[in-house]
């Protein structure tokens, strides 16, 4: 069953290629949503796929790419969209 979840990464998430990152393991994890950084230093994001993948998908951007530190991942439950086809990143 699909699912959608709003994620929000604190931390040293920019400038490290943290939305790439998200961007390479939700093609990986057959995620789709989108990514951006915020105006406060954090990537906020959402993704949408299986409940499995999802698990994963958190798991692997709460550890992030090699430079980032990544101190906590918030998650919420979102509403699934019908139609998405592709995990952006958002400038």
């Amino acid at each position: 069953m699909s699912q959608r979840v709003y994620f929000l990464a604190h931390g040293r998430v920019q400038g490290v290629s943290y939305r790439y990152f998200a961007h390479k393991k939700a093609a990986e994890h057959s995620i789709t949503g989108w990514c951006r950084n915020t105006e406060n230093g954090k990537v906020e994001g959402e993704a949408q796929g299986e409940e499995d993948s999802i698990k994963s998908f958190l798991k692997e951007l709460d550890r992030g790419p090699t430079h980032a530190h990544v101190v906590r991942l918030d998650k919420e439950s979102r509403d699934v969209q019908e139609g998405e086809s592709r995990f952006e990143v958002r400038r």
